[in-house]
């Protein structure tokens, strides 16, 4: 399906040049491969969460302590 989006020229400049290392004349095919893996990761963070939901109450005070500290540290670490 045709639609229309708009990018930053940067990120059409990047998409373009990456393109072009695979060959390709447009980047539809790099957008799809993003939104496949954009799309699956969200998939994937939704069962992490469930998965965890369903754990609850299956760690000690002291693991859930670690578990909360070792969060925020990764937390830290992100932009």
């Amino acid at each position: 399906m045709r639609t229309t989006v708009e990018i930053k020229d940067e990120h059409r400049a990047k998409l373009l040049e990456l393109a072009a290392l695979r060959g390709k004349k447009g980047f539809s095919d790099l957008i799809e491969e993003a939104l496949e893996l954009y799309l699956e990761s969200l998939q994937a963070g939704e069962q992490a969460k469930q998965k965890a939901l369903a754990a609850r109450g299956y760690l000690s005070a002291e693991q859930t302590d670690e578990l909360r500290e070792r969060a925020r540290a990764v937390r830290e670490t992100w932009r």
